[in-house]
């Protein structure tokens, strides 16, 4: 994660732990080893994979004499390199400030001196910390405002795609799995895709063409990571409601890595966080992706163990760089998005072009045969809730074959 912003690696430490010391996490035979190679090194940055609690973080510092970071703080590093859109940029900023309030420890005396008034009348005042901590607060409120408004505009664009007969598609995994590959291979798109974590950070939002002919909205969005902080889920959430709100949700993961199953645990434990469960399987499908990096062996063992998971939880095997296996994995989706929909057979006039125009705007057209004497007879499959609306708007004009079977 520290060469994802640049940074070059001096040296890096394992450190076995019995337990926490509260005061600088690690013991201090382990702390006097590190200011060494600092020294050494003359290393100006430290960073840790752990949490560390501001205090933790206050007594490193002075006892490395050096600025330590720690996993959250890395990762925050990172977004703020990566963003790109305004709307990116707030929910950083978000995370950002989220992060420095708990971090704002007396580390530095002027946040000890008091600004009051004069005399008698001006009463002790507040300390700088204090004052720090009230002007963080504010600009939390001010993001958050702003980005209460990035989510109404999202409803919005939401209900509009509602209107037509557009399902959403979003794609989910951890951070350089292929998801951003996936996307351009499916939705023919440019966004970037690069070999690096946290390439993409703002969504994204393209229209892709189903075998039958149908329309759905792939949306694709930040990638996961193993202990992802809290706040940045909460930051993103504005994001991460493109998620919660679609249709079907595949879960891109990169079946070469050799930590693929834990990988897979940390995004489903992300997913529950946004009240989302993996185990239900009737909106996720898992994609395991980049069987291109496999040996032909591994691919066979792989494509036997998804043989033998149920229809309902089976995943799909592709490789995004070649584009092996996406036609299958665009039938996936299909089928996933057409069970909740009625399949209706319908006798329409082949004169009727509004109608018909009507009906490829609000339904998906399966099939269309033009019948001796003059009709269309047409197989359209629609949501559920619009059913009665087709019917309607269909009645009395060659009808519905309702009576005969036709609606399924």
């Amino acid at each position: 994660m520290a060469r994802a912003i640049d940074l070059t690696v001096a040296e890096a430490v394992l450190a076995p732990i019995d337990a926490v010391r509260p005061a600088t996490y690690l013991g201090k035979g382990k702390v006097e080893e590190i200011a060494t190679l600092a020294r050494v090194h003359e290393t100006g940055l430290i960073v840790m994979d752990c949490a560390l609690s501001p205090i933790q973080q206050r007594n490193l510092e002075k006892a490395l004499n050096a600025k330590v970071l720690d996993r959250t703080g890395l990762i925050l590093e990172i977004f703020g390199r990566r963003a790109k859109t305004r709307e990116g940029a707030l929910q950083v900023e978000l995370a950002h400030l989220t992060y420095q309030r708990s971090r704002l420890v007396r580390s530095w005396t002027h946040l000890e001196r008091q600004r009051g008034g004069f005399g008698f009348l001006g009463g002790p005042g507040e300390t700088q910390i204090e004052a720090d901590r009230r002007l963080i607060g504010e600009r939390i409120v001010r993001i958050e405002a702003e980005l209460r408004k990035v989510q109404a505009t999202r409803r919005l664009h939401r209900a509009g795609r509602q209107r037509v007969p557009y399902r959403v598609v979003a794609l989910v995994g951890y951070t350089n799995a292929g998801k951003s590959t996936l996307f351009n291979r499916l939705a023919g798109a440019e966004v970037q895709a690069a070999d690096m974590l946290f390439a993409t950070l703002d969504p994204t939002l393209r229209a892709i063409t189903l075998p039958h002919g149908g329309k759905a909205m792939l949306s694709d969005t930040v990638g996961f990571i193993s202990d992802l902080p809290t706040m940045l889920v909460a930051a993103f959430r504005a994001t991460l409601e493109e998620v919660t709100e679609a249709h079907v949700i595949l879960h891109v993961r990169d079946i070469s890595h050799e930590d693929a199953e834990a990988q897979q645990r940390d995004v489903d434990t992300v997913l529950r966080q946004l009240d989302l469960d993996p185990e239900a399987g009737s909106r996720l499908i898992e994609v395991w992706n980049k069987i291109d990096c496999l040996n032909a062996d591994a691919r066979a063992e792989l494509a036997n163990i998804a043989a033998r998971r149920p229809a309902e939880r089976r995943p799909v095997l592709v490789s995004a760089q070649t584009g092996e296996g996406v036609e299958a994995l665009l039938s996936a989706i299909e089928d996933r998005l057409a069970a909740d929909r009625v399949t209706i057979a319908l006798i329409v006039d082949a004169a009727d072009g509004a109608g018909i125009s009507w009906l490829h705007r609000r339904g998906e057209v399966l099939n269309k045969e033009l019948r001796d004497d003059g009709f269309l007879a047409i197989t359209v499959r629609v949501d559920a809730e619009r059913r009665d609306e087709v019917l309607r708007r269909f009645a009395g004009k060659g009808q519905a074959d309702r009576d005969e079977g036709g609606e399924h």
